[in-house]
């Protein structure tokens, strides 16, 4: 039977959201990792040797160049860019604030350069045709610059976050779009709902990886299976395949096309703004993942605007289910009749022809309410205002709802 958990302790199973955003994140690469060289001849391990052997991978320092395609099938909505309105960037934030900056890698393909040096020197840079972002930090301090609007963000971390946090610390969480961190959340879902096995190996960025399967029992999940490529030395993932159970291709890839373990020069992680550019500083003003105290927009901890709870999800978030059935559930806010269902039709009439453009009318115990679907992530508005997500079907969604209400 289906179970209500608190949102903390069902982080472990909000896979789908890692890669799509990432959301994933949360990520084949074909043809850019396509496997050269044919199958490496590796010795033999196990499913589980290879899992511990990933728990057990050490790297501290690394750099190369990351490709990442995404394809969850979002419809294209009129105004809105990649992620929504504002490319999906947090309303009120600078053009160089890493808040939301994940969301525009919900769709389409992009090039990252990564270099990482231990766990408080990280910088990652979005490639673009005429422009680049980068994610700079390097100890307490974090610095945003976008060249095509000439801006920087700098924000300057607690000082226990300055000392020690790791890399998935910084505002923004754009280090979760890496091979590492979308394979670190799948693993921590794997439990008996899934079939973990080792199918064969493969070459990757030039490195002999084996190649982890990881499918989900459960028939409601729309996952249909997850293969991360394991650099055979060294246990770091290189590349990370989901594709949904739909079949086609990937919904998220995410993998090096080029790596190096040696440790990156560091002068890699200097920043000093460009001169003319406009600069944010912000000063968070006490644990980012503890208090939940709001960041400040001033660098003495003035008037700053409140940015949600810790990790900016919002409250009453709870979970229905287990393991890849799971279902999110969120009372939005103001409850009420939504847009697009019977009890709205008279109070907003274009609201609902929008909302039938993309959406279709579904039914249950719960009552009445609209589904909404991609190749990956499906969603259902009930008519009381209450919202069902996750990576699971229609029919999964409308028991979670049925059964929690």
């Amino acid at each position: 039977m289906a179970r209500t958990r608190p949102m903390k302790k069902a982080l472990r199973y909000a896979v789908p959201a890692t890669v799509a955003g990432a959301t994933v994140v949360a990520v084949g690469l074909v043809p850019a990792l396509a496997s050269s060289g044919g199958s490496p001849d590796l010795p033999e391990i196990t499913a589980e040797e290879l899992v511990a052997k990933i728990a057990a991978s050490d790297t501290q320092q690394l750099s190369g160049t990351v490709r990442i395609t995404t394809d969850l099938g979002l419809p294209a909505l009129p105004g809105m860019g990649p992620g929504g309105p504002g490319g999906g960037r947090e309303e009120g934030a600078g053009d160089a604030d890493p808040r939301g900056r994940i969301a525009e890698l919900a769709s389409g393909s992009h090039t990252l350069r990564v270099a990482v040096d231990g766990p408080d020197r990280q910088r990652i840079s979005i490639v673009e045709k005429a422009a680049e972002y980068s994610l700079i930090r390097n100890g307490g301090d974090v610095w945003a610059y976008d060249s095509a609007t000439n801006t920087v963000h700098h924000t300057v971390l607690p000082r226990e976050d300055g000392r020690g946090a790791g890399p998935g610390e910084t505002p923004g969480g754009l280090e979760k779009v890496t091979p590492q961190k979308a394979a670190q959340e799948v693993l921590k879902a794997v439990d008996a709902t899934t079939s973990v096995t080792v199918d064969g190996t493969a070459k990757v960025a030039g490195q002999d990886a084996h190649q982890l399967l990881i499918e989900p029992k459960q028939p409601e999940s729309t996952v249909g299976s997850v293969r991360i490529a394991v650099d055979a030395d060294s246990g770091v993932p290189l590349k990370f395949t989901l594709t949904p159970k739909g079949g086609g291709k990937a919904a998220v890839d995410v993998g090096f096309t080029e790596v190096d373990f040696a440790r990156p020069d560091a002068g890699t992680f200097d920043f000093k703004p460009p001169k003319g550019a406009e600069v944010t500083e912000e000063k968070l003003d006490g644990p980012r993942n503890g208090s939940g105290k709001a960041p400040h927009k001033d660098g003495r901890g003035g008037d700053g605007k409140e940015r949600g709870g810790a990790e900016g999800l919002p409250s009453g978030l709870e979970v229905v289910g287990e393991g890849w059935g799971s279902v999110a559930r969120v009372e939005l806010p103001g409850g009420g009749p939504v847009p697009g269902t019977d009890a709205a039709r008279e109070a907003a009439p274009e609201a609902r022809k929008l909302l039938d453009g993309f959406t279709e009318e579904v039914k249950g115990d719960f009552g009445t309410g609209r589904f909404f679907s991609t190749r990956l992530v499906n969603a259902l508005i009930t008519e009381d205002g209450t919202v069902y997500v996750g990576a699971v079907t229609r029919e999964g969604l409308v028991e979670a709802a049925g059964f929690a209400g």
